[in-house]
């Protein structure tokens, strides 16, 4: 019996944090057993609002970077096939497929695709920020997943991703599977900062790659209720985002169910509740800070393993890409 197909992946712009973690990353290990598991580094969505060329040889430098997370956090390149976006061609003639399927209205209409033009005020977006959905399909589709381990708000782009699925079979006959989204059990993780999900823009993270020290220190600022000023005021550890986090990294369910009783009662503060935090954040990276240690130190192996992933996507796209121009009537390449 042939395992279903997973494909996701993420952005060179920097380094990973906590939220891509729980949004995203946990299920892409959890699952790596059950599927054949596609990770891309996706280079060519870094260029979708800035194609400065220092910009651009960032994300090759950035791309070493996010492998590292990705192997960090227990992807295993035995298991999954890691490949850069750009090294497989054949996808950006199905996204020129794709984009001739899709109405610019719909586009506008992502939420996502909407949040980006108003927080950064683009009244005239480039054809590659509102396509990036299309592209996004392509990539998802190239490889005929069947899953897409996505964080909330991407979950709208994998609908747009099953509406050119069942738009193409509909027009040419069946080719593409109509991927579903997987969302991560921890939805959205806020920001230290409390008022924000956790982004790098914002700079209210916790990187997966930071020092035990740094993690202290970014946990000793997070924010908590402004209204409670003493430690025997009761609160409601409901909402607060340090307790979110025990929520989703604190193992030992006892320590935080008792934490949290006696929050409401007055009888801990908030210095005690960030270092028992802090503890157990450190405890969750301590792995992580080990596996990506020994990947740093053989740079070899991260070329070896983008190159072999490459190698793997290629036939498979190009195999892809020909069934399509075929039931369009285009034909194969010459």
């Amino acid at each position: 019996m042939n395992k279903g197909r997973i494909l996701t992946g993420d952005r060179p712009t920097g380094p990973l944090h906590l939220g891509h973690y729980v949004g995203t990353l946990a299920n892409r290990v959890r699952l790596q057993d059950e599927y054949e598991v596609f990770l891309i580094v996706a280079d060519y969505h870094a260029l979708t609002r800035h194609v400065e060329r220092d910009h651009v040889v960032s994300t090759r430098e950035f791309t070493r970077d996010l492998v590292l997370d990705y192997l960090a956090v227990g992807v295993d390149p035995e298991k999954a096939t890691i490949y850069v976006q750009s090294d497989v061609p054949s996808v950006c003639e199905l996204h020129l497929l794709f984009s001739m399927l899709t109405a610019v209205p719909r586009l506008e209409r992502v939420p996502t695709l909407k949040e980006v033009m108003d927080d950064e005020h683009l009244e005239n977006p480039s054809y590659g920020l509102l396509g990036y959905p299309v592209l996004q399909a392509a990539d998802i589709l190239h490889v005929k997943a069947n899953l897409v381990p996505v964080g909330k708000d991407q979950e709208s782009h994998v609908e747009v991703t099953r509406e050119l699925a069942r738009r193409f079979n509909y027009l040419y006959g069946e080719v593409f599977p109509e991927p579903q989204a997987l969302i991560g059990e921890v939805p959205t993780l806020l920001g230290t900062d409390g008022k924000a999900k956790m982004s790098k823009s914002i700079g209210n993270t916790i990187f997966l790659s930071d020092e035990a020290a740094a993690v202290e220190q970014k946990v000793r600022g997070m924010y908590t209720d402004p209204t409670r000023i003493r430690a025997d005021i009761p609160a409601n550890p409901e909402g607060n985002p340090v307790f979110q986090y025990h929520d989703a990294f604190n193992p030992d369910r006892a320590e935080v169910e008792e934490l949290k009783e006696r929050y409401r009662q007055g009888k801990v503060g908030d210095v005690e509740v960030k270092k028992k935090l802090a503890v157990a954040l450190n405890t969750f990276l301590d792995p992580i800070r080990e596996r990506r240690a020994y990947y740093a130190a053989r740079p070899q192996v991260l070329e070896d393993i983008l190159a072999a992933g490459a190698a793997k996507v290629r036939p498979i796209s190009q195999a892809t890409l020909t069934e399509a121009r075929e039931a369009m009537g285009l034909g194969r390449v010459k």
